[in-house]
């Protein structure tokens, strides 16, 4: 919206004299707003943006277009984005009613062309980005949208923050292939957590099913031999006691030349050895 004031002048044989001031305010026909779906982001994760026109005038708004700087921010000299558009994931929709195709250039910037908004109606832009190497995995996103064309331009801007909760992964392997009956056979666990908090020990608990059946076993957790765990020789079920297993936050670091974050996960390391 803008105000504008205005005062007239009145001159006649005795003089001149000037009006009162009069204040107006011009409202914007259009108006819009943008929101992620998701308020948080994982590296690698799809964020889905729904930018919203409302159109109060009397006549359609044609032509606009849409630009979204997907979150470019200063890296030196020089600018990163930390959001990579996905193909074929931009859709308009006309009060309420899908719309054909826009035109889309992909960027940075991202590029929206063609869009109408109906008379007192609305249009409503969808559109998915994969947070890429360039997004900050311990910060936030911040990024601008601008709608431009038949009317003055407007923007507006989403911020999203990255998701620091742990995010735990485990893989198992075993040793040796082949094994020999009644020989040793030791699985080994290895738990990672990408995320940015360390993970508490009593909310994890590991158990495995055994098959075949390990006998006479030896557990160590990170190289240390440990008896924190139940193990049923009947049916081979193995299970951590809770309160053993920790695993540390993630270590983010940020190439100082190309701007890519690298992940190093916290690890905990869990093997067991018995006799098949």
């Amino acid at each position: 919206m803008a105000f504008f004031t205005n005062q007239a002048q009145l001159t006649y044989a005795g003089g001149t004299v000037n009006s009162n001031v009069v204040v107006g305010e011009v409202t914007e026909v259009l108006a819009i707003t943008k929101n992620a779906l998701s308020g948080e982001y994982t590296s690698g994760e799809t964020v889905t943006y729904a930018v919203n026109l409302i159109n109060s005038g009397d006549a359609a708004l044609t032509d606009l277009t849409i630009t979204d700087n997907l979150g470019e921010y200063a890296f030196g000299t020089e600018t990163r984005v930390p959001l990579t558009l996905v193909d074929g994931a931009v859709q308009v929709y006309a009060n309420g009613v899908l719309q054909p195709a826009p035109t889309v250039t992909a960027g940075p910037p991202l590029v929206i062309s063609d869009i109408t908004v109906p008379a007192n109606g609305n249009a409503t832009v969808l559109y998915q980005a994969v947070a890429n190497e360039f997004a900050p995995p311990a910060g936030s996103i911040v990024n601008q949208v601008t709608v431009s064309g038949t009317i003055t331009s407007l923007s507006a801007t989403e911020t999203i923050v990255a998701d620091t909760a742990a995010q735990l992964s485990i893989t198992k392997s075993v040793s040796p292939v082949p094994v020999t009956e009644n020989g040793r056979l030791t699985y080994t666990f290895l738990i990672q957590n990408t995320g940015g908090a360390t993970e508490a020990t009593d909310n994890i608990v590991l158990t495995d099913t055994f098959d075949p059946i390990l006998t006479d076993i030896a557990v160590l957790y990170n190289g240390t031999a440990t008896t924190d765990y139940t193990y049923d020789e009947t049916t081979g079920v193995f299970s951590s006691a809770p309160q053993t297993i920790t695993v540390p936050a993630a270590t983010y670091t940020q190439d100082p030349v190309t701007g890519a974050w690298t992940v190093v996960p916290g690890t905990a390391l869990l093997t067991v050895t018995g006799t098949v």
